[in-house]
């Protein structure tokens, strides 16, 4: 312990250095973590990071999974749900099929259900990678809903898959009516967990005397739980996590009060940056240990490197046909709900942005090392150590390949240019103040009128949001009218939640207002 627990500070000390480096040579902070993790490796004298695989999902994929949900738009989710289940289904599959046929029929010792297994664990691709790149680039909201819904359901698809494979590896045989029946269990089953956990949670945020503090800690616990108790029904907890989550969040403005609001988004901000930037340093310490045990079975490294390269290779292309293939799929049974883009050139290359945007990450890697050292039956588990090291080598290959070229490819083609995204929000963000101090002064009109002749108090409030509705001045509450100012501003929220409901509004402009009307009442606490 006392010789891991300096090495563990060390490495979120690199992290955050790391972060800023490649915030300033302005590209994505895994690219730099996974090469860092490597270089690392080789220091001699370092401790070796064993982690049970029994507690690699648990550990890193609950909170993971939890805050990512939190961030996604449901309403852009539904607006665009049959592209995002395509990818998250559809693709995941063909892209997990295609790899265990090569790696049948390529790789010496891959029968089919390893095959899969190999592909349950390679196939999805990584938010975080994907949103550590883009932030560099402007994409429309749309496609950036389509890639955020896919990264949340793609994980489950490809974790189902993943569980039958293992399943089959060890027991031999795979029965197809069983399988099906498992497969619906763990969709609903774990879709039914996550749901009612969330309504249970929120209740007891409801009912219980908490603090910013308490519902912080609570909310920390709350994805463990939901992965937890699905797992131990034999249900997906991937799922029960990302529904609940995305409930829970839906729900945020009902159980949480501001001041929860503002500190639980940058405690989970911080615990997410940290997870993601200790599992990215991982999988480069890893290799050295990964590499011994290639050479321990006789596995030549440049051979293993081959097949990694090869699988790879299978990975990029399948994606770029699957995305072809629904783009097509879309533009002839729904073109009313395909993504805007320029012209032909534009709908051409749109299906090819959405395949290079495939880096894989920290899911496969947890499910990689998830994979147990031997079988229930005391034998090694086949190609354990081949499996890892072509999981490094496809997460390596992506991030660096496709993610050092994914920003040159988005700007050099034009793909997002003249779709007057931003002239949109910022006209939307205008329109959206303006009416909410309108709402604001006809709030005060009309409720209040009576209170404000012959009370100073009162005719000074008036007279600002009459004055902030004319300009943008501001001005001190007094203690009599704070209690007002304090209900006007949870008018406001409701004027947005009812603002939300226009499918034309970017419910992150939503978002942004929302998070300044907490500000401004934690603001007015104080004073």
């Amino acid at each position: 312990m006392h010789t891991v627990l300096p090495f563990l500070l060390a490495m979120i000390a690199a992290v955050v250095l790391l972060e800023m480096w490649a915030t300033k040579l302005r590209i994505a902070y895994p690219i730099l973590l996974v090469i860092a993790g490597l270089l690392i490796s080789f220091i001699p004298g370092l401790p070796v990071l064993r982690i049970d695989p029994d507690l690699i999902f648990f550990i890193f994929l609950p909170p993971l999974l939890f805050e990512a949900s939190w961030g996604v738009s449901f309403k852009e989710m539904k607006k665009w749900w049959r592209i995002i289940g395509s990818f998250a289904f559809l693709v995941v599959f063909f892209t997990a099929l295609s790899v265990a046929i090569v790696a049948n029929y390529c790789l010496p010792g891959f029968t089919i259900a390893l095959g899969f297994l190999l592909g349950g664990i390679v196939s999805p691709p990584d938010a975080i990678s994907t949103a550590a790149i883009t932030k560099f680039v402007k994409i429309p909201k749309a496609t950036s809903a389509i890639l955020e819904g896919e990264s949340l359901l793609n994980d489950a698809s490809s974790l189902i898959i993943f569980r039958f494979a293992m399943i089959t590896v060890g027991t031999g045989q795979f029965i197809w009516h069983q399988a099906a029946a498992s497969f619906l269990w763990m969709v609903i089953g774990g879709a039914a967990v996550g749901l009612l956990l969330a309504r249970f949670f929120i209740e007891a945020h409801k009912r219980l005397p908490t603090d910013a503090s308490s519902d912080i800690a609570l909310l920390l616990i709350e994805p463990y739980l939901m992965y937890w108790l699905a797992e131990q029904l034999h249900c997906s907890g991937v799922l029960a996590v990302v529904c609940g989550g995305v409930y829970m969040s839906t729900q945020r403005l009902v159980f949480l009060n501001s001041a929860s609001r503002i500190s639980g988004y940058s405690v989970w901000e911080s615990l997410v940056f940290i997870l993601n930037g200790i599992v990215f340093l991982i999988i480069g310490l890893d290799l050295p240990e990964i590499v011994e045990g290639l050479r321990a079975h006789g596995t030549p490294l440049r051979t293993a490197i081959g097949y990694g390269v090869l699988v790879t290779g299978v990975l990029i292309a399948a994606r770029i046909i699957s995305s072809y293939a629904a783009m097509l799929a879309t533009i002839i049974f729904r073109p009313s709900v395909r993504p805007r883009t320029r012209g032909r050139f534009g709908a051409f290359i749109m299906p090819l942005f959405l395949g290079w945007t495939g880096m894989r990450g920290v899911v496969s890697l947890a499910a990689a090392l998830s994979i147990p050292v031997m079988l229930d039956n005391g034998q090694q588990f086949p190609q354990r150590n081949l499996i890892l090291f072509i999981t490094f080598v496809t997460i390596l290959l992506t991030l660096v390949i496709q993610g050092l070229t994914l920003p040159y490819l988005i700007k050099r083609s034009g793909l997002f240019d003249d779709l007057e995204k931003e002239e949109a929000d910022d006209q939307t963000r205008l329109q959206m103040k303006q009416g909410l101090k309108q709402h604001v002064y006809q709030f005060l009109k009309n409720k209040y009128d009576n209170e404000m002749n012959g009370h100073a108090g009162m005719e000074k409030l008036l007279h600002i949001w009459e004055e902030r509705a004319k300009a943008n001045s501001d001005s001190l509450m007094n203690a009599q009218t704070k209690v007002i100012f304090i209900e006007l501003l949870e008018s406001q929220r409701k004027y947005l939640q009812e603002l939300n409901k226009d499918p034309q509004i970017n419910e992150e402009i939503i978002r942004e207002q929302l998070y300044q009307i907490d500000l401004e009442e934690e603001r007015l606490k104080i004073i």
